[in-house]
């Protein structure tokens, strides 16, 4: 039992280093989008929102999926 639980704390610190690290990795990258894209997005997200997963299960990202090919844009 104390094997499991020095196993979850290496995992639970393991995730959440790498959650530290990941956003200031990637923010130096420099990748800039299209003001277009930009807009895509947002109106994808917040029509996407309607749809919570825990009570529409995937239609949350099946209306995202459509609305950004609606706006001409991958997903």
């Amino acid at each position: 039992m104390i094997i499991l639980k020095k196993g979850l704390a290496a995992i639970a610190i393991t995730l959440a280093l790498s959650a530290l690290a990941l956003p200031s990795y990637a923010q130096g990258r420099g990748v800039e989008i299209s003001p277009k894209r930009a807009q895509a997005i947002h109106a994808c997200s917040v029509l996407a929102s309607r749809y919570p997963q825990y009570l529409w299960d995937n239609m949350e990202i099946f209306q995202y999926r459509a609305c950004m090919t609606e706006h001409g844009q991958p997903e």
